[in-house]
């Protein structure tokens, strides 16, 4: 007895029919939720420069060691506050560092921090 060939492949045709049609209805919920607002997201409590400094772990390594980006161990040594705050609000003149990653009270909170030495 020899099994019918196109089975299989009709099989796996109404399935990846069925996964489309099961995404799209998903992602158009996702839609609308977005265009009302969404959810109320995550909140990074301004206080907490250990909590913001997730945002430049990628560039500047996770104990700000360096990485693509240079180090910021020492950076109270070469820049003032209010050059680190500029420096992190409209980013590097070379584009090296994008401006806007947090908003401008989170940087003055990690500008404040990164003066102090990470304490």
């Amino acid at each position: 007895m020899k099994k019918n060939p196109i089975i299989p492949f009709a099989l796996i045709a109404v399935l990846g029919i069925l996964a489309m049609i099961i995404l799209s209805v998903v992602g158009q919920n996702e839609q609308e939720k977005i265009a009302n607002g969404g959810d109320e997201g995550e909140t990074t409590e301004a206080a907490d420069p250990e909590a913001l400094i997730q945002s430049c772990i990628g560039c500047h390594g996770g104990d700000l060691e360096g990485g693509s980006g240079p180090s910021l161990n020492d950076v109270n040594e070469r820049l003032s506050v209010e050059e680190i705050e500029s420096m992190i609000i409209n980013g590097s003149d070379n584009g090296n560092m994008p401006g806007g990653l947090v908003s401008n009270e989170e940087a003055t909170v990690l500008a404040e921090w990164l003066s102090e030495g990470q304490e």
